[in-house]
């Protein structure tokens, strides 16, 4: 396999990139000065060897834990779920939620072979009701589709004896839509608007 067939390769595994964008994108890269086409690569070298998944909530972080984790701020008796770390900064755009995150991984779907083990619901579960009593309500903010519906009321029935609040986003949001691309208005409303799960 040639050089320009593995980078084509490669770029065609990230999201929303198929084999004729990557390989768009491959001769975009030949075209450019070598210098940028080596920080490209630096860049993400140095990701790969400094960013990794937060020990308190999954988000990632070159730290010890996340800026949001280790803000004295927080209000860490308040924890919204989210599917991906990415959901974390629309959230935060609202500029209604003081509370701390949790990260799952992703969303149950088992069409895809995604289990509730291969998502982090059981850090989920330790967290909230270890020690006893701190964490006093869970916001589930997974997306308002299928799957993401699906793992919403997983995790509400994980909870469901642990003496802790569940709340689901309110609809606002739109179905089929992701937080990502929600405007900060719409979340803020969502955020206000939740309710308990049942």
């Amino acid at each position: 396999m040639s050089a320009i067939d593995d980078l084509a390769g490669e770029l065609a595994r990230l999201p929303g990139i198929g084999k004729k964008t990557a390989l768009r994108l491959t001769y975009h890269l030949l075209r450019q000065p070598k210098e940028r086409g080596l920080r490209l690569a630096r860049a993400l070298e140095v990701l790969a060897e400094r960013v990794h998944p937060c020990p308190v909530c999954h988000n990632p972080t070159e730290s010890a834990e996340c800026a949001i984790c280790s803000d004295p701020r927080r209000d860490t008796s308040v924890i919204c779920v989210v599917e991906q770390a990415s959901d974390i900064g629309a959230i935060e755009r609202s500029g209604e939620f003081r509370g701390v995150y949790h990260v799952l991984g992703g969303r149950l779907s088992p069409l895809d072979g995604v289990q509730p083990e291969d998502l982090t619901i059981g850090h989920l579960v330790r967290r909230a009701t270890e020690p006893a009593g701190v964490v006093r309500e869970v916001i589930v903010a997974t997306n308002p589709s299928v799957e993401g519906e699906a793992t919403a009321m997983y995790v509400q029935q994980k909870l469901a004896s642990c003496g802790v609040r569940v709340t689901r986003i309110a609809r606002g949001l739109p179905v089929g839509g992701d937080l990502e691309y929600a405007d900060g208005v719409t979340i803020a409303q969502a955020l206000n608007a939740r309710r308990d799960m049942k």
